[in-house]
């Protein structure tokens, strides 16, 4: 994975993301699957410049959906939770209004 934006595709903005964002210093990223926590984390560093401190990943494999009389599996997909270290500016990309 040479590339950042092929590790990391999107931020989660969720209320729980958010809740995260705000409490624990935590951003959360829907990443490439095969990414593992050392790619998410140099990925991270290197785009938005802050030193990261852990990085916690889960899998999620994808559902099966039906339109009438068609069914087929939605994809599936990895999210990241990476937490700064202490006394990094929070990146802002959504507020929990």
């Amino acid at each position: 994975m040479k590339n950042v934006f092929s590790v990391i595709k999107r931020p989660i903005i969720t209320e729980k993301g958010l809740d995260q964002k705000e409490e624990n210093s935590t951003l959360c990223f829907e990443v490439n699957v095969h990414a593992n926590k050392r790619a998410v984390k140099e990925a991270v560093e290197k785009l938005f410049k802050v030193k990261v401190a852990s990085v916690n990943t889960s899998n999620f494999y994808g559902k099966q959906r039906r339109r009438g009389r068609f069914s087929g599996y939605k994809a599936d997909w990895k999210k990241a939770y990476v937490r700064l270290k202490p006394g990094e500016e929070m990146i802002e990309y959504a507020e929990n209004a």
